[in-house]
């Protein structure tokens, strides 16, 4: 961990933000703008609900202007053309650029979303980083193909950047899903729009002021913040966008769908909701497995689309594993979000603390038991934050055990025998992760064979890798972020055929 989250305090952090003068405007074609219509929106920090910024509310002209700037790019050649070892020098710089502006990028991230400021510092902001150069690292090291023929015919297969991307993410990660999904687009030669959730705009913007400053050509990167159903919908339906990478709900995903078949079939790639199932066998370390479930859903106060959100536990052990879970709880601390020691931070806005409040009573209401929590805390913050919380006796047909809560909230369900054990965790939409805690490993593998996740742990949560392809089954979407396997979706293959004669 950085040794600066522990040589600032509070008040310190609390200064450093309220000297930043987020910036707000709309990055396009390499100049810094405010939205055509002039018009504006109130970021507001979830830490206290006071406003950092006035961000340019970008809509239909100024997603042309992005989109236009991107096109007039890619068809130059100014970014795409360029030599791989140049491009990996530009994108090395960028991530080294990100490292060196670490305090002012983790206090916007933490500013603007209500995550711990330890967090942003020792986690999201590297992470962004080491993403940005782990794909710069590729520009000069992949190879395209040379096909089996017979002598008089030379067939060439080359990797083609689709165009121009457009990266529509969320808000629960800002940096490191932006980064997920640059990184790759750039490498491959295309030119990127990119369209920050409202609720978190400024580090989107930044990165973009650092993409420029590391050298990356005018009108490659973009960044037109503003809402989903304007400047979102706009490049979803724009006719000259190639692909768009989502991350975010699945509702807005399967609109990602139609807006591509209403336009021009452009690529999509989705990344959505999910309802991770943590199995709990009777002869798991109960220890070790309340910690990783306690951390797995807790952590960013829930908000991560793959939070182990539902316990399915063998029902002899349920009782001991809940006490575990409870005991971990107890040590994470619930806090202001510039506190170096908080590790549970605000959630991100009014309505979305409503929403997962009404989650715990439809819970209750339903049937379930509050067994930790349940309630708002630090109300004279002005902030959004809620206590960490278990409901048990959960049926599998509550809204509480099917729903993504996207919330400190875990949900309980017992189960007799590993068979009803898979079934109950694959009785959802959704099929992003799981993990299954037994000290037999032909049980573990057994079941992790069965559960339907793009990723599956054993005896552990949330242990992740660049290296490690990240992404879902079912609902959750399809398309794979991180990893070699990333750059595949922002590419396409093209066969060059020659005969000799």
């Amino acid at each position: 961990m950085d040794t600066r989250i522990s040589t600032r305090s509070r008040t310190e952090w609390v200064q450093v933000a309220s000297g930043l003068r987020p910036e707000g405007r709309a990055l396009i074609n390499g100049q810094l703008v405010a939205a055509s219509s002039g018009r504006t929106f109130e970021d507001v920090s979830p830490i206290d609900g006071c406003i950092i910024a006035q961000v340019a509310r970008c809509e239909t002209a100024d997603v042309e202007s992005a989109v236009t700037a991107a096109r007039a790019a890619f068809e130059r050649g100014v970014w795409r053309r360029t030599e791989p070892k140049e491009r990996k020098r530009v994108l090395l710089r960028f991530a080294e650029l990100m490292r060196a502006d670490l305090e002012r990028l983790a206090a916007l991230e933490t500013l603007d979303v209500g995550k711990p400021i330890g967090n942003s510092l020792a986690v999201d902001v590297p992470f962004a980083a080491d993403c940005v150069a782990y794909y710069a690292e590729f520009a000069d090291k992949l190879y395209d193909e040379i096909a089996p023929t017979g002598p008089d015919d030379l067939a060439l297969i080359r990797r083609e950047p689709l165009g121009v991307v457009a990266a529509i993410v969320p808000w629960n990660y800002p940096l490191i899903i932006s980064a997920w999904k640059l990184a790759p687009a750039l490498l491959a030669g295309n030119s990127v729009v990119l369209k920050p959730a409202e609720q978190s705009p400024l580090t989107a913007i930044r990165l973009g002021e650092l993409a420029l400053e590391a050298g990356l050509p005018p009108g490659v990167l973009n960044i037109v913040p503003g809402f989903g159903e304007e400047a979102g919908k706009t490049l979803a339906l724009h006719g000259d966008v190639d692909m768009v990478s989502f991350t975010g709900s699945t509702d807005v995903g399967k609109l990602m769908l139609r807006y591509a078949g209403e336009s021009n079939l452009k690529r999509v790639a989705l990344e959505c909701g999910g309802k991770s199932p943590q199995v709990v066998m009777q002869d798991a370390d109960l220890a070790a497995a309340a910690e990783g479930i306690a951390w797995g859903i807790y952590y960013n106060q829930g908000e991560t689309c793959h939070a182990g959100s539902r316990v399915i536990v063998h029902e002899k052990v349920k009782d001991a594993l809940l006490a575990d879970i409870a005991r971990v709880a107890g040590t994470i601390t619930l806090g202001h979000p510039f506190e170096p020691t908080t590790q549970m931070g605000a959630l991100i806005d009014r309505g979305h603390l409503q929403r997962v409040l009404g989650y715990i009573d439809s819970g209750v209401s339903e049937g379930a038991r509050v067994a930790l929590g349940g309630k708002r805390a630090l109300v004279e913050t002005g902030g959004y934050y809620i206590e960490a919380t278990i409901l048990d006796a959960v049926r599998p047909a509550m809204r509480v055990s099917r729903e993504e809560i996207f919330g400190p909230v875990l949900t309980a369900t017992t189960f007799t025998d590993e068979s009803q054990a898979v079934q109950l965790a694959n009785d959802s939409i959704y099929g992003l992760a799981a993990a299954v805690w037994t000290n037999n490993m032909n049980v573990a593998h057994r079941v992790a064979s069965a559960l339907r996740g793009g990723t599956v742990w054993i005896n552990s949560f949330d242990r992740s890798s660049l290296a490690t392809p990240f992404g879902g089954f079912k609902q959750s979407g399809f398309g794979r972020d991180r990893s070699p396997h990333a750059i595949d979706k922002y590419v396409d293959l093209k066969t060059i055929w020659t005969a000799y004669r």
